[in-house]
């Protein structure tokens, strides 16, 4: 007697046999999906390992497995001798879509506090720039001469180190040679008197603005944030619902007096005073002064973004502003993606005293702390004399790269944008002569290739200073020469 063939119809079912995903992961998915849209329904019968493994032109054990996946997930029940159905668990526990109307998503977005903080502080965020190594990237070190040598062989000793180290969960706090490690080069090369247990290391900068905002700040607080500023601080601050009041820049840095006026009341400060991110202004003494004074005045706390203050050229790094502070008001933070890579994700903070045993409750209670195999690497690089070696060296090349820029755009961008030059880290900016659109030329550039950032995308509201965001750190001489005669076509075809 022939058998009958039963169960539901899975033909439709397609397989990518060029793709890298197993034949059965496929069809597990495949069915998966089926089941949860309501396509097969509680109750209804499979059809049987051998029936669909003909229809689908694969082998029966290949169906076995996936049915045996199915069943360990609960969504089909296994009767020896019966066959394979749909599970009955689904009938009752699987809610059902409703279709959904404008209040109802409304209502969703509403719940969900990040996005809504987002919205109301910034309105719109423009898509990322791609970090590529070409002309003018920002924020990228010059990948070309890190010395790989030295860090593998580092890498390579602590791989061969205690397990524990390598594979487990790190210090919540920071691993206590690299913490010693930072304290001892901050002390001597950026005027900051601190100690160990004062430097807190997580995964780069941006953790660290969240961290801080989520420990010592409410949502709603105003916070003074310089303007235009970074965009990722920005990002963070605006996550933990912060009130954030542009204040204007001025060749001296943030004007204290305006912050004042906007924001007499404040709770936190962001500023980039050793290079202002992106005019590329210092503070001066005078506006850290000031600073500090009306972070005292209005009980507020000071964080200080130094993001590539470690890279001047003409002379030594300027101290820090929480070198000033006298009344522990400045929590100051460090990164390790424009002094070495970004793929560490690594960066500091260093907390003032009145702050240590506040985030060490906290790291303890709520952090695992960054790999603590890398963090030994680098704490291994700056004890050992290469992180100083290294620091002096790509000053070199970043002003060498600066002064082709420079060079380069006087003979080919006259009249068209004013490049200017800097003394410290790894962008410029060029002023647009009258007419252009920063938008316009931006988009231009791209297409051909060239990443040029409009001043506008750092703003929170709209300044007057039209001009592009150039990095010349990562390219060597050929392609800044190249990028600059590109960008020239670019700005004479759009001249206005």
């Amino acid at each position: 007697m022939v058998k009958i063939a039963r169960g539901a119809l899975l033909a439709s079912i397609t397989i990518d046999r060029e793709s890298a995903k197993t034949m059965s992961t496929q069809i597990c998915a495949a069915i998966r999906k089926m089941i949860l849209s309501g396509a097969l329904t509680a109750g209804e019968r499979l059809p049987s390992s051998r029936t669909l493994a003909q229809e689908l032109g694969v082998s029966r054990t290949t169906i076995i497995n996936v049915f045996d996946r199915l069943t360990e997930e609960g969504l089909i029940d296994s009767k020896t001798g019966a066959g394979s159905f749909i599970g009955e668990t689904l009938s009752t526990h699987l809610p059902k879509l409703p279709t959904p109307s404008a209040e109802m998503i409304g209502k969703r977005r509403d719940n969900l506090r990040l996005a809504r903080c987002l919205e109301q502080a910034i309105g719109q965020f423009s898509k990322r720039i791609p970090h590529e190594s070409k002309a003018f990237t920002t924020g990228i070190p010059a990948f070309d001469v890190f010395p790989l040598a030295q860090w593998s062989r580092l890498v390579s000793k602590h791989y061969r180190s205690k397990r524990d180290i390598v594979m487990g969960y790190g210090d919540p706090e920071g691993f206590l040679p690299l913490r010693k490690a930072i304290a001892n080069h901050l002390r001597g090369n950026r005027g900051l008197s601190c100690e160990p247990e004062q430097i807190f290391i997580v995964s780069g900068a941006q953790q660290a603005f969240n961290l801080i905002c989520s420990v010592l700040l409410n949502p709603g607080d105003k916070v003074w944030f310089e303007n235009p500023g970074a965009i990722g601080a920005r990002n963070s601050l605006s996550a933990c619902g912060m009130d954030l009041y542009p204040i204007p820049i001025d060749r001296e840095g943030i004007i204290v007096e305006e912050g004042l006026r906007r924001a007499p009341y404040f709770r936190l400060a962001f500023v980039t005073p050793s290079h202002q991110q992106p005019i590329g202004v210092t503070l001066s003494l005078a506006r850290r002064i000031e600073l500090l004074q009306a972070a005292e005045q209005s009980d507020a706390w000071i964080l200080e973004d130094d993001y590539d203050g470690e890279f001047r050229y003409q002379s030594s790094p300027l101290p820090t502003l929480q070198s000033l502070d006298t009344t522990e008001r400045v929590i100051y933070v460090g990164t390790f993606s424009k002094s070495l890579f970004p793929a560490l994700r690594l960066g500091y903070f260093v907390a003032p005293p009145i702050l240590v045993d506040t985030f060490q409750k906290v790291s303890g209670a709520f952090l695992q702390g960054a790999p603590s195999n890398l963090q030994a690497v680098v704490a291994d690089f700056i004890d050992e004399g290469h992180f100083a070696t290294h620091i002096r060296r790509m000053c070199k090349i970043y002003a060498a790269r600066h002064n082709i820029l420079i060079e380069a755009s006087r003979q080919r961008l006259q009249g068209l944008l004013e490049v200017i030059p800097t003394d410290t880290g790894f962008h410029t900016i060029g002023r647009l002569a009258q007419g252009y659109s920063e938008q316009q030329v931006s988009a231009a550039a791209a297409a051909k290739g060239i990443s040029v950032s409009p001043i506008g995308r750092y703003c929170i509201e709209p300044v007057s200073m039209k001009g592009l965001v150039l990095g010349f750190s990562t390219i060597k001489a050929p392609e800044i020469k190249a990028g600059v005669e590109a960008l020239a076509q670019v700005l004479e075809e759009l001249k206005p």
